[in-house]
């Protein structure tokens, strides 16, 4: 694995929306497999669920969204990848107490970034540009713009 993408991409990967597209070329040309964590699961499931109740989504789109991923963890697409809980809290607390206050960065931005840097992957993928921000900060490359 050298790449760690958050859950907005991911989102936008397996469900129908304004940067489907990007996502979709941008995985024709990543290396694979992609950590998938549990913050992932938790993150994915609910913004499918947000998606329904937004209306941006019908409930038999979000369970064709949620089966392209199971598919894509049975196959290898994506790896269940389980970042050690006290090394991710110590990054997180760092990351926050370097950038949070001139990026303005989320708890669950800080987390994602946080495992890919545990992991010790070198990409990380987003659409989010604070997210992006963070990560390049951290020192890790962002190949969307």
């Amino acid at each position: 694995m050298i790449a760690y993408a958050d859950t907005g991409f991911l989102c936008s990967l397996y469900a129908p929306d304004s940067l489907s597209r990007r996502a979709t070329a941008r995985m024709k040309r990543q290396a694979l497999p992609l950590p998938f964590t549990w913050m992932h699961q938790l993150e994915f499931r609910n913004a499918l669920r947000l998606r329904v109740f937004r209306g941006d989504i019908t409930g038999s789109q979000r369970d064709a969204s949620l089966s392209a991923l199971l598919a894509d963890l049975a196959t290898g697409v994506l790896k269940t990848s389980a970042p050690p809980l006290a090394e991710l809290m110590t990054e997180a607390e760092r990351l926050s107490a370097l950038h949070s206050e001139k990026i303005g960065t989320r708890s669950l931005d800080i987390l994602h970034v946080s495992a890919a840097l545990v992991l010790g992957l070198a990409q990380f993928i987003t659409f989010d540009k604070r997210q992006a921000r963070l990560a390049r900060a951290a020192g890790l490359q962002v190949p969307l713009r």
